[in-house]
């Protein structure tokens, strides 16, 4: 075996210029995943469709609709707990749609790349 160096030439024969490409390859995959999920939109609503929030992929509110019914000078608090809960519930989709979508492409890996 040379000095400092793998025996087989690689880890465990694997050729390392493969290894490059295929990484190259998934960081590539990677980004035009993230790009396509940049433009996905998500609905989530509470309070039985009270509130409704619309979410991007690049976790951006495009749009809040808030039903005239539960506006209730009296109660502000329900309407900001409503509110709450919808925009909490869509940062949460977003992010399980990622997780989802990303650990298709890394089959798991996806702390690696």
């Amino acid at each position: 075996m040379a000095k400092g160096g793998f025996p087989g030439g690689g880890f465990g024969g694997m050729n390392m210029n493969n290894l490059m490409k295929q990484a190259q390859k998934m960081q590539k995959q990677m980004a035009e995943k993230q790009e396509e999920l940049a433009e996905r939109t998500l609905e989530m609503t509470s309070g039985g469709g009270a509130v409704k929030v619309t979410i991007n992929g690049k976790r951006e509110i495009q749009e809040l609709k808030i039903n005239p019914d539960v506006v209730d000078p009296d109660d502000v608090e329900m309407l900001e707990d409503l509110i709450i809960s919808a925009m909490n519930e869509a940062l949460r989709q977003v992010e399980e749609m990622y997780n989802n979508e990303m650990g298709r492409l890394t089959g798991g890996m996806g702390g690696m790349f």
